[in-house]
């Protein structure tokens, strides 16, 4: 059986910036940091875990963890982490994780992005279609702050 249509979020943006200035925003972590709202303990890595504070009004008391899997200059960006783990009193350590891709293509007006998280059909049934429904409208608003940071 194939995945299901909530297995998959894919978002595409025009960002009106050179494909440079877009992945040093997705892969320093302290320029990553800046726009997502978190303050991460070190740099990304592939084959690491990174760490950090979420910055986010209304969830600082909670921690972003990511392990990097891919860093193809100035193309692809990935890593995984659990979707959605917002609860502290919740060890979410035995679940599965998603990947997060961020992918990047140079056009005229500066730079095309697409970001595609994939696997919520792994995540347990009881917190599936909360946690996609939050990723998914937490990447639109991601996007738009990852737009305010590149522009300026």
């Amino acid at each position: 059986m194939g995945p299901s249509s909530l297995d998959r979020i894919e978002k595409e943006i025009l960002l009106r910036a050179p494909q440079a200035r877009v992945w040093q925003a997705l892969v320093d972590a302290e320029a990553f940091g800046a726009w997502f709202r978190v303050k991460l303990e070190g740099p990304f890595l592939p084959g690491r875990r990174t760490r950090g504070s979420i910055t986010y009004p209304g969830y600082e008391h909670l921690t972003m963890e990511v392990w990097v899997e891919q860093m193809v200059a100035q193309t692809l960006f990935s890593f995984r982490w659990h979707p959605a783990s917002v609860d502290p009193e919740v060890d979410y350590s035995g679940e599965p994780t998603t990947l997060v891709e961020f992918w990047l293509e140079a056009v005229a007006e500066g730079t095309r992005l697409t970001v595609v998280e994939s696997g919520f059909d792994q995540i347990p049934a009881n917190r599936r279609e909360a946690a996609f429904r939050m990723n998914s409208g937490g990447w639109a608003e991601q996007l738009g702050n990852l737009q305010r940071h590149v522009a300026g």
